[in-house]
């Protein structure tokens, strides 16, 4: 009785060929990305198609592209017409002091509320972010005002914004807080450092990420904000949306759909360049809490 082998060639001609796995579509993503274009792309694309028309053409705006765009001229005749110099310069006045501000008091409770426990911090944590949820009283804020002889003013303007959003700020910063090690505060406290020298040289530079995200937020809600400013200092002091609400309200715009909507471009131009660019900080700031 003999064997014979087998030879490497025809057992690899005899054995069944193995399939790999099905590739499936991916349906999930792709219906995303549809879903991403339909919800972002559609009021886009309205908002130029619209600014690029004439005013008969603009008249009822619509998603049809214009006969002939003149959107640079519409943004020539908005930026003449429309004081955006002033509003411009108005807005950062009130913009920059009080991010600035509202960063480095909401930036300074957070990291004692962070570092404490207790029941007392804990209510003194769930007050400080109530101002989230529960809504500014413009009414007993204007009067308040007027009794400090700030109103129509900047810098009530500026302590008015700072109020409604200190609480953003110490939501954020205090998650984050808690993830910078003990032994870091207790290495400068060796050192000598007081709590105002810890809190600038070691405390304040590994906030970065979620201060930049702050940051955009906050300005994001100052620079549109048109309620709260009408009201505070309406008509005695030019900020972006208050020129656009009265230039539109007043009939200079009136049924000029096209003028609105380059306005609006214009007035965001400034966010969405500062967005664009600073975009990667503001994912790690908000996702940098979220993991020890």
């Amino acid at each position: 009785m003999t064997l014979t082998a087998e030879r490497p060639e025809t057992a690899a001609r005899t054995a069944p060929a193995r399939r790999g796995p099905k590739r499936r579509f991916p349906v999930q993503p792709v219906v995303a990305i549809l879903v991403a274009v339909l919800v972002l792309g559609v009021p886009f694309w309205l908002v130029i198609a619209t600014a690029a028309k004439d005013q008969a053409q603009a008249l009822n705006p619509d998603l049809s592209p214009p006969s002939e765009w003149r959107l640079f001229d519409n943004f020539a005749q908005v930026f003449a017409d429309g004081r955006m110099v002033a509003g411009f310069f108005g807005s950062l006045l009130v913009m920059v002091p009080a991010v600035i501000g509202v960063l480095i008091l909401g930036s300074m409770a957070a990291w004692i509320l962070g570092r404490r426990g207790g029941k007392l911090t804990a209510a003194i944590y769930a007050l400080g972010i109530s101002g989230i949820v529960l809504p500014p009283a413009v009414v007993t804020i204007v009067l308040l005002l007027r009794q400090l002889g700030l109103a129509g003013t900047a810098l009530g303007m500026i302590g008015v914004y700072m109020g409604m959003y200190l609480s953003t700020v110490i939501f954020f910063v205090t998650g984050f807080v808690r993830t910078i090690p003990h032994e870091l505060e207790e290495a400068a406290r060796v050192d000598g450092a007081g709590p105002v020298r810890t809190f600038i040289r070691v405390i304040l530079p590994l906030l970065r990420p979620v201060l930049a995200t702050a940051t955009i937020l906050i300005c994001l809600y100052i620079w549109n904000d048109v309620f709260y400013a009408l009201f505070v200092v309406g008509g005695r002091l030019d900020t972006l949306p208050l020129n656009l609400y009265q230039v539109a309200s007043a009939g200079l715009y009136l049924q000029n759909w096209h003028l609105i909507f380059a306005y609006i471009i214009l007035m965001s131009l400034p966010l969405l360049i500062t967005f664009v660019v600073a975009q990667r900080r503001i994912i790690s700031g908000i996702t940098s809490g979220a993991v020890k």
